[in-house]
């Protein structure tokens, strides 16, 4: 496995940009680190580039996105706008996403600009909608192709079909099992997937290029890509056998010190991992009162403690949209971005590079996050790929599996959906074995909702297996263990606590299971134990109780450690198909499934 990389120039006939936005697009307050540049790089002086000439001082424009999981066709629902604070303080939301219109954009940014790089913070593809998850995400890749990606990090979804599979998306090559798709044969990626800190266990070298180099006309920046190191917590263990995944900050400190002795200064860290700002608002200043102020979460700890030869951070997982100045370890204040999911924003940030000393002079970095609306015209080459495409999995994704009454979102400590799914769980449990008493179901495994409204010509409130499968794409199967109450009551208190008390992972329950969240308390103590009560009475801790879940929570994902643990384990058919079979029988044309009220489990705030 290759332990460094080679240098890469732009591919010819490449972008020639600098940003002309979109009239459309939707622009946040930019983010600057101090107020200007050196006096000798005035551009009145002629000591700045702007793309043409050789000057001390040299714009080069970073696009970046993160989180894509194959969204190749809008986003439906909830998942396919963003929110947006109006000058007066209240929001609006706006459509977007859809690689068609994020095409468009990013085209259009770059017109005008020679010195132009586009990188992604991982998650390009895994949990992805039909029109790519049916063929292992071939077509989102070829779209990346497309669109001119340089290079992007991999993310925990990477690894979702394991490293092998992984291998073939970057290289190319038929799926071992399935075959070819199309007479072409499928060439992989045109761009370097980077896993520095992700290594093969007998080897101890990288399974991928653990950086890249983009270079153009005396211009050189450095790209070091890393995922989570929690990784296998958050993946299945089949995706992750053989693999070790090491500290993040100590990955990219020992690589930005091989591209610093190789004379390259600027640094980019594409890092899988993110934040959460205070306000869901894309265009919140979270440098407000004080830099990086606003925003909390494991990418904080990440950006202060990462060597300050790293100039920015483009970061993702946690879906969310920023644009911060986090102080590095010397003190002085260093970039970190994210640009929320599923193709709905990138990010436009301005390195100023100074030829003289080959570093970024961070004091004029600048960015700001840019919503892909769909206003602009349709990118023809990926209408084209989508057409293509969908022409193969229509077949399939275009039958009918239910029907629905309204909208069923997944948002929310307990969401509609997620009361939905459980049901669907647990009655695909008691068909397997009448004794099952219950169903949890992880919120990272609903992708997507479920909506009304009609996306093809399927009609209102018809639920196609392409609906369905966007919801819960991972082909985990249905599996049932024995646990008792006590083991149960445990399970509950580690949604809050231990991995996921920064960041509570709050299981979706099945009908009949009902308890108190009291969130004014820290820890375990949010859940009330004396609350819980499965079909009224509380549990027995010393009873067995027989429990349906996906087989990544039967593993023990997600820091449900307990789970892991379970008895007499019967293993079922993939959760879609219990959602499918759910669905068909408890629902018609003329009587849809209602909306759930999601009132199983009571909050308190």
């Amino acid at each position: 496995m290759p332990a460094t990389a080679q240098s890469h120039q732009p591919r010819r006939g490449r972008r020639t940009s600098r940003l002309l936005a979109v009239a459309a697009t939707v622009v946040t307050a930019g983010a600057l680190a101090a107020a200007a540049l050196p006096a000798s790089a005035n551009p009145g002086g002629g000591e700045r580039g702007h793309g043409h000439g050789t000057g001390r001082y040299q714009d080069v424009q970073l696009l970046s996105f993160n989180d894509l999981h194959g969204n190749l066709e809008p986003p439906a629902g909830s998942s396919g706008r963003v929110t947006e604070v109006q000058p007066d303080g209240t929001t609006k939301t706006v459509d977007a996403g859809g690689v068609e219109y994020l095409a468009t954009h990013l085209r259009e940014a770059r017109k005008g600009n020679r010195y132009s790089v586009t990188a992604a913070g991982g998650d390009m593809v895994g949990a992805s909608p039909l029109l790519s998850g049916l063929f292992h995400d071939e077509p989102t890749v070829e779209a990346l192709n497309a669109l001119d990606l340089d290079v992007t990090s991999v993310g925990n979804h990477e690894f979702d079909e394991g490293a092998k599979e992984l291998a073939r998306l970057q290289n190319g090559g038929c799926h071992p099992t399935e075959g070819c798709y199309t007479d072409k044969g499928f060439k992989g990626a045109d761009f370097p997937y980077l896993a520095a800190n992700v290594l093969d266990e007998k080897t101890r070298r990288p399974i991928l290029e653990p950086y890249w180099v983009w270079k153009h006309k005396g211009v050189k920046v450095g790209f070091i890509g890393v995922t989570l190191e929690a990784t296998p917590d958050v993946v299945s263990a089949e995706g992750v056998k053989g693999l070790s995944f090491k500290d993040e900050v100590e990955t990219i400190d020992k690589y930005a010190k091989v591209l610093q002795r190789q004379g390259v200064k600027s640094i980019v860290a594409l890092v899988h991992e993110g934040g959460f700002p205070a306000s869901s608002s894309y265009n919140y200043d979270c440098d407000s009162p004080g830099a990086g102020d606003g925003i909390s979460g494991p990418i904080v700890d990440i950006a202060k403690n990462v060597t300050p030869q790293v100039d920015a951070l483009v970061t993702g997982h946690t879906h969310n949209a920023y644009v911060c100045t986090v102080p590095d370890p010397a003190g002085n204040p260093r970039m970190v971005t994210s640009a929320s999911s599923f193709g709905r924003l990138y990010t436009d940030t301005t390195l100023t590079y100074d030829r003289r000393t080959g570093d970024i002079a961070r004091t004029s970095v600048k960015s700001a996050n840019h919503v892909v609306t769909r206003d602009v015209p349709k990118a023809p080459d990926m209408t084209r790929l989508i057409d293509r495409w969908g022409t193969l999995a229509a077949p399939i994704g275009n039958r009918p599996i239910g029907y629905i009454a309204g909208d069923i979102s997944r948002d929310g400590t307990e969401s509609p959906l997620g009361d939905l799914i459980a049901d669907a769980q647990l009655a695909y449990g008691r068909s397997q074995d009448p004794e099952t008493d219950l169903a949890l179901m992880n919120p990272g495994g609903i992708r997507a909702p479920l909506t009304h409204a009609s996306t093809g010509s399927e009609g209102d409130g018809v639920v196609t297996y392409a609906e369905g499968f966007a919801v819960q794409p991972f082909a985990n199967t249905v599996n049932l263990q024995d646990y008792t109450g006590a083991q149960l009551v445990q399970v509950l208190k580690e949604q809050v606590s231990g991995p996921n008390e920064a960041a509570p992972k709050i299981l979706q329950v099945s009908s009949g299971l009902t308890y108190t969240l009291d969130l004014t308390k820290t820890g375990a103590d949010r859940v009330v134990a004396d609350s819980i009560r499965l079909n009224g009475s509380p549990l027995d801790p010393a009873a067995t109780y027989r429990v349906a879940s996906n087989s990544f929570l039967a593993g023990g994902g997600d820091g449900f450690t307990t789970l892991g643990e379970g008895a007499n384990e019967l293993v079922g058919a993939d959760d879609l198909t219990a959602l499918e079979q759910y669905l068909t029988a408890n629902s018609s044309a003329a009587d849809p499934i209602a909306v759930p009220t999601a009132d199983r489990i009571t909050v308190v705030r």
